[in-house]
């Protein structure tokens, strides 16, 4: 047999897949903890987790792997990884972490991007990085710079969560051309790393590691990892992404035009075009997405939602305990469109780009003591949430892109039906729904990578599409008149 391996290092869990490079089948799929893992914040705005517990979960998700699946070591071909986007992972000569990973919902380091965006210009900033140096990785650097000196003297490498999962499995550290982008250290104009941007912050270039393509071999399994894992030494790693374009590669979303979805702890948009288009805000964000190619240029336009399924999360233990998401959504569903008024602000998981970067927190206006229950307030979560990403869906349409169709996994928020038909409702656009997720994408990536499928369409075979939902005229209008409510509100709300 020949199997490709998936892993997705998210913030909530790591994910692992086994798709069989033959048929394109889903083999097995599993993830590990079994309940979320904690982000820590030590102080207001402060987001961190330890790089070592993701390898950990890895470790445990491929003991959970093998387990179902009773794969032999010989069998896996190639190993693709897709991780959280933006975070900062620090390691020393030993490539050990000297700090926790500063991750992507982490609020500390907007002031230096705010600072960096007047003081190099505005239109030098969209022009060459086509964003704010904002909250990214870079200023997440000049954060560690300025308040932890001596941790920063120790640093060797920097890189994203995905590169240091890779360094684990490879003993290799490096990075792709994506994966700057995404931290703000990639000239789009030059085509070199944001030296620019690094002389500024005072940055030494030798601190990114190599660049490797997205697809490609990247490094090989070392012996130790390898009888950790339960694999074969020699194993090539032979893709790397961040979750947001694996999760639109998983998608099918390749061409100027597609967009993909996703709603887990974070909700997000993401289209890509062949334009280098950015909000002149930085309220959504432009990256290199992965198959990009010098004279046939593919970006992603990023709209990020920060509370999303952490709100969900959030509303289960506090007012459902005991109960499931699918209780909550049963209840959700018995209350009309609107939630008679109450209104649900999902802007509690840091500052939020499409608020450009502020950090009002969340927020419920109108409760009624007489008129909701907790039903309601399940009902006004989810409206929230699809109106936030409406409104961030509504900056990009202002920036040309057209929104007819969004593609998402049959995951998170997207399981409930409730959900889909409200974002549907709301946008206009028509959702399909696709049985995959990240780790799935990441293991056919691998497979491209490592020339077992000779393009990224032969990849997608034996994919399996859920479902289609169209919207609703009968509720476009009440959706739009809740929508129009909510967006009324917001406006004094972040002001």
């Amino acid at each position: 047999m020949n199997y490709l391996l998936g892993y997705d290092i998210g913030s909530s869990s790591v994910k692992a897949a086994l798709i069989d490079g033959n048929s394109g089948k889903l083999l097995a799929s599993v993830f590990s903890p079994a309940s979320e893992m904690a982000i820590s914040s030590p102080r207001p705005g402060f987001a961190e987790q330890d790089p070592d517990r993701w390898w950990a979960e890895l470790v445990h998700a491929t003991a959970l792997l093998r387990q179902a699946a009773g794969f032999s070591p010989q069998e896996v071909m190639a190993i693709g990884i897709s991780y959280q986007m933006h975070g900062l992972v620090c390691v020393d000569r030993r490539q050990r972490p000297v700090r926790p990973a500063i991750i992507w919902c982490d609020s500390r380091a907007v002031s230096w991007g705010e600072k960096a965006f007047a003081d190099l210009g505005e239109q030098f900033c969209l022009q060459h990085y086509l964003n704010s140096p904002g909250n990214f990785t870079a200023s997440k650097l000049k954060w560690v710079m300025e308040n932890e000196p001596r941790l920063y003297a120790s640093i060797d490498r920097i890189m994203l969560p995905g590169d240091y999962i890779a360094m684990r499995l490879t003993g290799t550290a490096c990075t792709t051309v994506p994966g700057l982008s995404e931290a703000i250290l990639w000239d789009y104009p030059t085509q070199q790393p944001a030296y620019a941007l690094m002389q500024y912050y005072g940055i030494d270039p030798s601190l990114l590691p190599p660049l490797v393509p997205s697809f490609g071999e990247q490094g090989r399994l070392l012996p130790d990892p390898a009888g950790l894992l339960g694999l074969k030494a020699g194993t090539p790693v032979t893709y790397r992404a961040g979750d947001q374009p694996n999760n639109a590669y998983s998608l099918q979303v390749l061409e100027p035009g597609e967009i993909a979805a996703t709603a887990g702890t974070s909700g997000v948009v993401y289209g890509v075009t062949d334009r280098t288009d950015y909000d002149s805000a930085s309220r959504v964000n432009s990256f290199v997405h992965v198959n990009h190619q010098t004279g046939r240029p593919r970006l992603g336009i990023l709209l990020c939602l920060n509370g999303t399924g952490i709100l969900y999360s959030w509303l289960r233990r506090q007012f459902f305990a005991g109960q499931s998401y699918e209780d909550l959504n049963r209840e959700a569903a018995m209350v009309p469109t609107g939630s008679e008024g109450l209104l649900f602000y999902p802007f509690g998981n840091g500052a939020e780009r499409i608020l450009s970067n502020r950090d009002p927190g969340a927020a419920l206006l109108g409760l009624q003591f007489n008129r909701h229950h907790r039903g309601h307030i399940a009902r006004a979560a989810q409206e929230g949430i699809a109106f936030a990403l409406n409104y961030g869906m509504e900056i990009m349409a202002g920036m040309g892109f057209s929104l007819a169709r969004i593609r998402a996994g049959l995951a998170n928020m997207f399981l409930s039906e409730l959900f889909a038909a409200q974002l549907a409702n709301i946008s206009g656009c028509c959702i399909e729904l696709c049985k995959t997720d990240g780790a799935q994408g990441a293991a056919r990536a691998a497979g491209v990578g490592a020339g077992w499928f000779a393009g990224y369409r032969e990849s997608f075979c034996g994919m399996e599409w859920a479902r289609r939902i169209e919207p609703d005229p009968r509720q476009a209008g009440p959706t739009g008149l809740a929508y129009a409510h909510w967006k009324k509100h917001l406006n004094s709300f972040i002001t």
